[in-house]
């Protein structure tokens, strides 16, 4: 991407956001092998030279809606603390999940997993972005200080996480969000007596 395409401004930004809705909700009609550039401007109602004043092909704005989606993730869950910060699982609330928060407020977006020719990297790299994040912005106490490898651990949480989260995004959210986030909560204190927030 040349230095014109990536200089930002509010009107470039909701350009780019208007197209990046449109590929999901053709994902979801067509599928993100049939989806083409001019089902994408149509959608969007835009032209071809502005889609290509912002993306070279189809594949970039799979990527930067990707790669944007999944950095908003890591963003979110460090809001509700501050570095340094240790949470006692006892002390868990709603606010803590501010990551299952962004997943439901983004929920259009992550739909995208359900469906079997659809976004490229999503299936592999939402799970290991969760990773990414319990490996970086976190340190872990087990239940009574129980010695483990703390990679497995870190593993094991987070792949225990990822795949409850998807059950519930393949079961439309059945759960209100705040019910989703308590019984994650209560097996969160199952194996984990505290943590704490070291920042990104």
């Amino acid at each position: 991407m040349n230095s014109d395409k990536a200089a930002t401004s509010p009107r470039r930004d909701r350009t780019n956001d208007h197209l990046k809705s449109a590929l999901t909700k053709l994902i979801k009609e067509k599928g993100f092998h049939a989806v083409t550039v001019k089902d994408i401007v149509d959608y969007a109602a835009y032209n071809r030279s502005t889609f290509y004043a912002h993306y070279q092909d189809k594949f970039e704005l799979a990527e930067d809606l990707l790669t944007s989606m999944l950095h908003g993730l890591e963003i979110a869950v460090g809001q509700p603390y501050v570095t340094g910060q240790k949470v006692y699982t006892e002390k868990l609330n709603v606010p803590s999940f501010n990551i299952v928060a962004y997943i439901y407020e983004h929920r259009d977006f992550f739909e995208l997993i359900k469906y079997g020719d659809t976004l490229p990297g999503l299936l592999a790299e939402f799970p290991q972005t969760i990773l990414k994040i319990y490996r970086e912005q976190f340190t872990f106490e087990t239940i009574n200080n129980i010695p483990v490898n703390m990679d497995y651990f870190k593993r094991y949480t987070a792949y225990g996480f990822y795949g409850l989260v998807l059950n519930w995004i393949r079961q439309d959210f059945k759960e209100s969000k705040e019910a989703f986030i308590h019984e994650v909560i209560d097996l969160t204190k199952t194996h984990m007596y505290s943590f704490k927030y070291v920042g990104k």
